[in-house]
């Protein structure tokens, strides 16, 4: 335990990128909270939940583009590791930057949950306070096993994740606030779960 009654790391970012760089292409590793993370990869129908959020984004806002698998620096000291299911950023805004980049100028994350143990304790908790206190303005969670998206958005790094977090059914309707200004109709997700 640290100072501040939290877990001591597995080990220093260092180590982690070097692990991460020799994992084989078939493996996600994240670094979240001090903890080596393995990412479930996505199925079918996460892979078209992503793609239909990608086409509705880029509707409303074609100066946007939706990333897929991006890797970023996030946590109160940058000390974490996430490779989001989606980064929403401005069009070409990742040109030149390399593996793990800074979460500045990202709009939103989203993360869509695989059927796996660990979901809830990462997804659920982890990243809302990772991604929040990186200041990242929106955290989608489209969230399979409950049925529901949560939008989390107000972060403040200070109180470790966000100040509002709105969850919906599947089925309803989802207002996702700025810096998107965006209403999401989740009747479709319906389909997209076991």
């Amino acid at each position: 335990m640290t100072d501040r009654g939290e877990r001591a790391p597995q080990m220093s970012v260092k180590e982690f990128e070097e692990i991460a760089a020799a994992a084989p292409e078939t493996v996600t590793l994240e670094f979240i909270g001090g903890r080596l993370e393995v990412k479930k990869a996505a199925d079918g129908d996460r892979g078209t939940v992503l793609c239909r959020l990608r086409r509705h984004c880029l509707q409303v806002a074609p100066e946007l583009d939706l990333y897929q698998g991006r890797g970023l620096r996030v946590e109160e000291r940058r000390e974490g590791r996430a490779r989001p299911d989606a980064v929403l950023a401005p069009r070409g805004h990742f040109t030149g930057h390399g593996e793990w980049a800074e979460p500045a100028g990202v709009l939103m994350v989203v993360e869509v949950t695989a059927y796996d143990p660990d979901t809830d304790r990462l997804n659920r908790q982890g990243k809302p306070t990772a991604y929040g206190e990186s200041e990242i303005p929106l955290y989608l969670l489209i969230d399979r096993d409950a049925r529901t998206v949560t939008v989390h958005s107000n972060p403040d790094r200070h109180v470790g994740g966000y100040r509002d977090v709105h969850t919906a059914k599947f089925g309803e309707k989802v207002l996702v606030p700025g810096p998107m200004d965006i209403e999401l109709d989740t009747e479709i997700l319906k389909n997209y779960v076991r």
